[in-house]
C-alpha cells in the first residue's frame, strides 16, 4: 500500500533536527488511515516528533485482516520518485504492477522492493483469488540527493538471509546485520529485518552503535529493552546501541528498522520525495496530465488522481539531543 490519504499534508524531513545521539525508548503511538472500503492502515513515520529512523522514511501496518469474500488490498495506480518502496507480508499475497512491465505476486517473507528514481507508477492488489487473511507493513526508504534521480526498477528476492539465535530467526530484508547482507539494492547505510521469536526466548541482538532505531511490532507480546511493544505499535530507539535485549512472552514478529541519520532535508507529501515545494508542485502537475511516470497496463480500473497540494510548507524545528 502507498499513500492514498486523500488529505496528504506536505512535511519538511530528514536532516538531525529531531535525531536522539543516545539510546532512547519513546513509544510512537500510530495515526489510523483508512484506504478504500476494506483496509485500515496505522501510519507510524512520519509521526509527530519522529519524521524519519535513517532513511526509513514511512511505515505503514496492516492487518491481520479477514478478507474472504472480500476484493482485499486494491490500490490503483499511482506514481512515486525519489524514494523506494519495500512491500512485507506476515500473511496473504499482493500482485504488484508497475509501468516498467514488472508484473510479480510478492508472498510472505519475500522482498518486493521499487525503485522509483526519478519517476515510476505501479498498482497493488490482492490476487483474485488470495487466502483469508492480509497482514503487512508497507515502508518507504527516502533516496540520498546523489541517486534519486537513477533510472527506475523493481527487485523481487525470494531467498533472504537469515541471522539466528536460540528463540530467534531475524530475516535480512535490506542492507546488512549480523555479517548477513540483504540482496536488494541499497543506497544508504541502512538496516531492515524481520524478526521472529518464540514464546519465552530472550535474545541479544547486535547492533551498530552509528546507526538509529525503531521496531515495530507486528504479532505476539514481545518487549523491546524491557519496554511492551504491543501490535501496530513502533518503539524508537535513539542511536548509540551495540546491542538490543529482546524477550517474548508469546510467539511474536517484529521489524527492526534502523540506518545512519538521514542528513539531508527533504520534502513529502502523498507519494512524492523531492526537495522542494516546486519540485513536488511539477511531479504532481506531470502525474495529471499523464507525463514522465509512464502507465500500469492490466489493472481493472483508472489511476489515482493526485489530491490538492498544500501552498506552502512549514519547516519542523528540532535539535540533536
Amino acid at each position: 500500500m502507498s499513500n492514498l490519504d486523500r488529505q496528504a499534508a506536505l512535511s519538511v524531513c530528514g536532516g538531525r533536527g529531531f535525531v536522539v545521539a543516545e539510546p532512547v525508548r519513546e513509544l510512537l503511538t500510530p495515526r489510523h488511515v483508512q484506504l478504500g472500503e476494506s483496509t485500515e492502515v496505522r501510519r507510524l513515520l512520519p509521526n509527530l516528533g519522529r519524521r524519519m529512523v535513517g532513511a526509513w522514511a514511512f511505515v505503514d501496518h496492516y492487518g491481520p485482516d479477514d478478507i474472504a469474500g472480500e476484493p482485499g488490498m486494491q490500490v490503483p495506480p499511482h506514481p512515486h520518485m525519489g524514494l523506494q518502496t519495500v512491500s512485507w507480508l506476515h500473511d496473504g499475497e499482493v500482485l504488484h504492477r508497475d509501468s516498467l512491465g514488472s508484473l510479480r505476486t510478492i508472498r510472505p517473507r519475500e522482498l518486493g522492493l521499487m525503485t522509483s528514481g526519478r519517476a515510476i507508477s505501479h498498482s497493488e492488489e490482492s490476487p483474485k483469488s488470495h487466502a483469508r487473511f492480509l497482514h503487512g507493513a508497507q515502508l518507504w526508504v527516502a533516496l540520498p540527493d546523489a541517486h534519486r534521480h537513477v533510472e527506475p526498477h523493481f527487485q523481487h528476492h525470494t531467498e533472504l538471509p537469515t541471522v539466528t539465535a536460540p528463540g530467534l530467526t531475524a530475516t535480512l530484508i535490506l542492507g546488512e546485520l549480523d555479517g548477513a547482507t540483504s540482496p536488494g539494492t541499497a543506497y544508504t547505510p541502512i538496516v531492515g529485518a524481520d524478526l521472529s521469536l518464540d514464546a519465552g526466548a530472550e535474545a541479544r541482538l547486535p547492533l551498530d552503535p552509528d546507526f538509529e532505531y525503531a521496531v515495530l511490532s507486528m504479532s505476539g507480546r514481545a518487549e523491546v529493552d524491557g519496554v511492551p511493544v504491543l501490535p501496530g505499535s513502533m518503539l524508537y530507539l535513539g542511536c548509540g546501541r551495540a546491542e538490543l535485549p529482546l524477550r517474548a512472552d508469546t510467539d511474536a514478529g517484529l521489524m527492526l528498522l534502523g540506518g545512519e541519520p538521514f542528513e539531508e532535508e527533504i520534502v513529502m507529501w502523498w507519494n512524492f520525495i523531492g526537495r522542494s515545494h516546486e519540485e513536488i508542485a511539477q511531479a504532481r502537475s506531470d502525474w495529471a496530465v499523464g507525463a514522465r511516470f509512464g502507465e500500469v497496463h492490466g489493472y481493472d480500473g483508472g489511476r489515482l488522481a493526485a489530491p490538492e497540494l498544500p501552498p506552502v510548507a512549514l519547516k519542523p524545528r528540532g535539535r540533536v539531543r
